[in-house]
């Protein structure tokens, strides 16, 4: 999941059961590959157009760039290293009126007819990512900056502590300049929010809750209350000492910097953050406790979760198609889950048989540090039985490594959805799986595989760290984040691993994965259900429950995931299933000249794609893999 906040404009993160031929090496775009003999005019043609815009879009994703310090850090650049992104309305403006005016240049620079498959590829993902742009444009006091799960109170110390690398003294006092930086940002987002407010526009309860809080927890502890030292103050001094260790500075420099921090921390975050809870605790009468989805709650709500929805599948479903679609696979799966209840001798209803896996302790770990430790042992042990076959089902393969850690304290909450942070381009920063394991109740042992295959490999990281690290490919591509492609590949990825050995032996560790494709279904319907067809949240938890043996307290928080993120949890299913119809495609039209890794290079050797461009760039591949 890669947030809105994260880049200005921003969420990621494998034996062959017959022969196939050998996959022809990917190094680039795997629809780069022209059938036109080498040497002809219309191949020279393609080649010097092609050359001639990527090389546009190289400056154009550095003039993008520089609007967001943000993303430069998440890249492992140090572009305006000691500056937060400018969140206010006005450079909001500014951004959409740039891109504007860059796809007005590249109509009237660049012949489309003369480029190759690949190149136009990147002209239409450019033009389609400016009128996704323009469409989200019209919804800007729709969003929420400061919500229970994502907003700008958790996010801001995340990318601080984790992100912002401190290599030398320089380093340092860009963090001590980015703490002051708090204030200003801050200001700006609630500017919005109080603009929102005013149009009727809050996010519910659980949220204002959520953002009081976690934003406390923030500025609790040294330097800001007694205590032990909060997470920012011991990752201030942690930094310092670091550059001390490593020969950087002396001591005293580093008392000096840290004395700089300090100040910074109590005299710009601590108020910034006081004034956030201030904000949300005196606006919580006004929010709803049981609250429905922006269809019913937003004004304009239904032309914005329509937004929403085609923003989250690159389709142009319905909510109405999307439900229905939902209902359909629901079905399916309780199917699926009932002939496994059956295998295991499980003598019951699949209503006693949730019951049963949700509260045996046989499938539980214990609620302890101990128990922490053991899943993220397990969980990484998963992940490496993956990595050993995945030659086996991919020709391209990421450098960057892949570890599991816990989610932060400060912004930990029971129940809540794991996820993946980005690797560096480079591969110098792994990919991070974090799960959250403040309630171990809610991580049972039956998802631990599943999550595990998603998150990490062959799902968000796979996807991720490769894009990154594609060659011939514009870095904007790289960078791209479709929601229904990434979650998409993430929840495919699930359903892979089946094919591998050494996954889901236990026959409930497969219970576990159609408990997880049973939640993204269930998703279509409820975030449907709520956004459009006016359920509440109660009604919401209520369909949950009765078709999953998730516990309540994570189908509570997906619920209120949903409320708060309206259509992105459909881009799931939706990109599952089109992934799906496009390898039985290729495996139908290719019969035993079907390739699966190349298959796979295909689907991730181009970047994140619309699902509309995905499909089009798979045809692509199987035309040329007849042909080959």
């Amino acid at each position: 999941m890669r947030r809105t906040l994260v880049v200005s404009a921003l969420s990621l993160a494998l034996c062959v059961a017959c022969a196939h031929k050998a996959p022809t090496p990917v190094a680039a775009d795997a629809s780069a590959a022209t059938t036109s003999p080498a040497g002809t005019p219309a191949l020279a043609a393609a080649t010097s157009e092609d050359a001639r815009i990527n090389a546009w879009f190289e400056r154009k994703y550095e003039e993008e760039l520089q609007f967001s310090p943000i993303r430069a850090t998440f890249l492992g650049r140090k572009d305006n290293y000691s500056k937060l992104d400018d969140m206010s309305r006005e450079a909001a403006k500014q951004q959409l009126a740039w891109r504007e005016a860059a796809v007005a240049e590249m109509k009237s620079t660049f012949d489309y007819d003369a480029l190759g498959d690949s190149a136009k590829l990147s002209w239409d993902l450019f033009e389609y990512q400016l009128e996704t742009a323009l469409a989200a444009d019209r919804f800007s006091d729709h969003h929420y900056p400061f919500e229970q799960m994502g907003g700008a109170q958790s996010f801001l110390p995340t990318f601080l502590i984790n992100f912002h690398k401190v290599e030398n003294e320089s380093d340092y006092t860009a963090y001590v300049a980015r703490l002051r930086e708090v204030p200003r940002a801050f200001g700006q987002l609630m500017d919005q929010v109080k603009r929102s407010a005013e149009l009727g526009i809050r996010p519910p309860r659980f949220a204002h809750e959520g953002v009081i809080e976690q934003a406390g927890k923030v500025v609790t502890g040294a330097p800001f209350t007694d205590g032990e030292d909060s997470a920012l103050w011991a990752d201030a001094q942690a930094k310092a000492d670091g550059l001390v260790k490593a020969g950087k500075i002396d001591a005293a420099r580093a008392q000096e910097l840290k004395d700089a921090a300090r100040a910074a921390l109590v005299e710009a975050v601590q108020p910034a953050f006081n004034d956030v809870i201030a904000w949300y605790k005196a606006d919580m009468p006004n929010a709803l406790v049981n609250p429905s989805g922006v269809g019913t709650t937003h004004p304009d709500g239904a032309a914005y979760y329509a937004e929403r929805l085609a923003a989250s599948t690159t389709t142009d479903l319905t909510p109405e198609q999307v439900h229905q679609i939902g209902l359909d696979e629901v079905a399916r799966i309780r199917g699926e889950m009932e002939a496994l209840k059956d295998k295991v001798g499980f003598d019951g209803d699949l209503k006693a048989f949730f019951k049963f896996v949700d509260t045996d302790p046989q499938f539980k770990y214990p609620n302890t540090d101990a128990g922490r430790q053991a899943y993220i042992d397990d969980a990484t042990k998963a992940i490496d039985t993956i990595k050993k076959q995945l030659p086996n089902y991919f020709g391209l393969l990421p450098k960057a490594d892949l570890v599991v850690k816990r989610v932060e304290p400060f912004r930990e909450v029971d129940g809540a959805a794991q996820h993946y942070y980005p690797s560096t381009p480079d591969g110098s920063r792994p990919g991070v799986y974090y799960a959250h394991l403040s309630d171990m109740s809610a991580m049972p042992k039956t998802t631990l595989e599943v999550i595990a295959y998603h998150e990490g490999l062959p799902g968000h990281h796979m996807q991720i760290a490769i894009a990154q690290e594609l060659q011939g490919v514009p870095e904007f591509r790289k960078q791209a984040g479709f929601s229904a492609y990434s979650e998409g590949w993430g929840l495919y990825s699930e359903w892979l691993a089946r094919e591998m050995p050494g996954s889901y032996t236990d026959p409930y560790s497969e219970y576990g994965r159609l408990t997880s494709e049973m939640w993204r279904a269930i998703r279509l319907v409820v975030d449907t259900g709520l956004h459009a067809k006016g359920w509440t949240q109660e009604q919401a938890v209520a369909f949950f429950s009765e078709n999953s043996s998730i516990p309540l307290e994570a189908i509570e928080a997906e619920v209120r995931r949903y409320i708060t993120w309206p259509g992105q949890a459909t881009s799931y299913k939706i990109g599952m299933i089109k992934i799906q119809e496009l390898r039985a495609k290729a495996e139908a039209e290719l019969g035993e000249d079907f390739d699966i890794r190349g298959f796979h290079d295909a689907v991730l050797g181009g970047g994140a794609l619309p699902l509309t461009l995905l499909e089009r760039k798979i045809d692509q591949w199987i035309e040329d893999e007849k042909k080959a």
